[in-house]
């Protein structure tokens, strides 16, 4: 086999709501958390010191390399990877130096069921020889607790048993039972067919259960993109977005993961390896906002229902930062030995202290996506007063916190500010406040909540305002700025034109743009100065460009972060702005929904177009 070199975080996901896999440009399965985005990573070799694809590294004498699902071609020399059209089902073509190849199709089933979702935590493999005679090997070694062991088998005529820590795993297969256990290589002459799920019995043959949930799950995802809004540039982009974002949700509760991962560093050997496997409530207004503009309804109702029964849960109206996909409050941080980390950089953490944090701008957030609820018609369970009513309790914290010294939306762990961008969110949760007010008549909680916006709104202008820097800074008397500024204008808190939006605009992009990426901040934190850019920030950027008329230079730096995809067109939370590499955890929530809102507001309108 040709030795693998460092790759640029080329996976590609496949998913279905419950769980998500990663898989690499080889069709090795290296990443997959089961029974839900943060258990345990059944295959977890991304993290176990291997190259930036995640392929298996030589094990030390005596130990065994775990964590993966590998599909070898012998005398492997390429591979060409692709979603199919409208899709998550992955299609991967090994070659071989001979010219021979096979062809893997990977997918979980995802499908409607007597009227219901129906997304089982199984990984379907399809492999069927294109040309020549190609011979693989299969190579199946679930881990278990973090890669500390493997798990025990248990064969049967058709099936082979992975058993351990929970989940028990069962391959049912119509490819030689005995190669799949021995690792032995095989000449691949007929297709075949290979399903990884819970330790349950299929009632179908093999081949005809895989066939089937092939079919089922490429319909529905056709069908789900069918009814996608999107602009007339850049549909294919938006598309495959749009379906990552989906797959980042935990249809159960409704949540939405950060990012698939954990430990992914920001930038090598910057101690910054983060877990994300958790749902932001900072993240729940850009979410809702990109599921709003998508017309994706029913995800964006499942994540309000998410938002509201974490409100709802609140007696006081006092929220933490993150919680579990299923509302847990507990994240306690911890990090895992058995592991190296990512491309061998630690350390591999699981849980994230930010569930501690005092971070304000929370209350705003929550707020900013339940307005959704009040104004949109289309919903299933528009906002009551009773919901109004919690809300409140939320803005009363947010009057309460507006000025108060925190964490802040970067999470600094070791020093606390009166952080511009949490006013700024308690401001918009007041302003939302009032607004609902009005919808539901209230007038007089209306002008109560307009009341409280416009003293938050005073004090931003007098605290945040730097007259010597002609800008907005990033803290109540500071004198640095952060790219969080540039939602001033997005958030409704001043106009594009305004001359202090246009200083802060300046300002930003002197201080924070490199090349064609921006920076969240260029000063030192908790663990130095930031060495890669934060795709976010840069959508940020192209999108105040494009309100303030320039429009030409948001669509340059737009088609430059196209640009910087991977090979499946993914992003990642970071990039390097000097080698384009990708760094962060994979794939980022906020990445895609800068990409999709970018191009919304960049895109030619229909009727200019055609």
């Amino acid at each position: 086999m040709a030795p693998a070199e460092p790759r640029n975080l080329d996976l590609a996901v496949i998913g279905n709501c419950a769980f998500a896999a990663l898989i690499d440009r080889k069709a090795t399965v290296v990443w997959a958390c089961l029974p839900r985005f943060d258990g345990n990573p059944v295959f977890c070799s991304l993290l176990n010191g291997a190259d930036g694809n995640g392929a298996p590294e030589a094990p030390a004498e005596g130990e065994a390399a775990i964590g993966f699902f590998a599909i070898d071609l012998d005398g492997f020399a390429r591979s060409e990877q692709h979603y199919l059209r409208n899709t998550a089902i992955l299609v991967t073509t090994l070659y071989d130096g001979s010219g021979s190849a096979v062809e893997v199709t990977d997918f979980a089933p995802r499908l409607k069921h007597y009227g219901r979702p129906f997304r089982p935590t199984t990984m379907v493999r399809q492999i069927r020889p294109v040309i020549g005679t190609p011979r693989v090997r299969i190579r199946l070694r679930p881990a278990q607790n973090y890669g500390a062991q493997p798990m025990a088998t248990t064969r049967g005529s058709n099936h082979i048993r992975y058993v351990g820590a929970d989940p028990i795993l069962r391959l049912t297969t119509d490819a030689p039972v005995t190669f799949i256990l021995d690792e032995t290589p095989f000449l691949l002459e007929d297709s075949f067919t290979m399903i990884l799920g819970p330790d349950e019995i299929l009632t179908r043959p093999v081949e005809d259960t895989g066939r089937q949930f092939y079919e089922n799950t490429h319909d529905y995802w056709q069908e789900w993109v069918r009814y996608l809004s999107l602009p007339f540039e850049w549909q294919e982009v938006v598309i495959r977005a749009a379906i990552t974002l989906k797959l980042s949700a935990f249809e159960e509760t409704g949540a939405i993961v950060a990012a698939m991962t954990t430990s992914i560093p920001e930038a090598p050997g910057s101690g910054r390896n983060w877990d994300y496997r958790y749902c932001w409530l900072r993240d729940a207004y850009f979410v809702v906002h990109a599921l709003n503009r998508l017309g994706a309804t029913r995800t964006m109702e499942e994540h309000l229902r998410y938002i509201n029964n974490i409100v709802v849960s609140s007696a006081d109206g006092r929220l933490q930062p993150v919680y579990g996909v299923g509302q847990e409050t507990r994240l306690v941080e911890r990090e895992v030995p058995t592991l190296k980390g990512f491309r061998g950089i630690g350390p591999v953490r699981v849980g994230n202290q930010a569930y501690e944090h005092v971070q304000n701008d929370v209350y705003g957030s929550v707020i900013l996506a339940a307005t959704q609820s009040f104004f949109d018609q289309r919903l299933k369970r528009p906002g009551t007063i009773r919901l109004f009513e919690r809300l409140e309790r939320v803005g009363e914290q947010a009057i309460l916190f507006h000025d108060r010294p925190d964490a802040g939306l970067w999470e600094f762990r070791t020093r606390a500010r009166v952080h511009t961008f949490s006013a700024l969110m308690c401001w918009a949760g007041c302003d939302r406040l009032a607004k609902i007010g009005e919808r539901l008549g209230l007038s007089s909680r209306a002008a109560y909540w307009r009341g409280a916006a416009n003293r938050i709104a005073r004090a931003i202008h007098a605290k945040a305002w730097n007259e010597a820097m002609g800008s907005f800074v990033d803290s109540f008397g500071g004198e640095a700025v952060d790219a969080s500024l540039l939602l001033m204008r997005e958030l409704g808190f001043v106009a594009p034109q305004d001359p202090r939006f246009l200083g802060t605009l300046a300002a930003v992009e002197k201080t924070l743009k490199r090349g064609k990426h921006l920076f969240r901040y260029a000063v030192a934190d908790d663990f130095g100065v930031p060495k890669t850019a934060f795709n976010i920030c840069t959508f940020w950027y192209i999108n105040a460009l494009a309100a303030v008329g320039r429009r030409e230079e948001a669509r340059d730096l737009f088609e430059n972060m196209l640009a910087s995809r991977n090979a499946v067109g993914l992003l990642s939370e970071d990039i390097d702005p000097e080698t384009g590499a990708l760094w962060g955890n994979f794939p980022q929530t906020y990445s895609m929904v800068g990409l999709i809102t970018s191009a919304m507001n960049l895109s030619r309108a229909w009727e200019e177009a055609l």
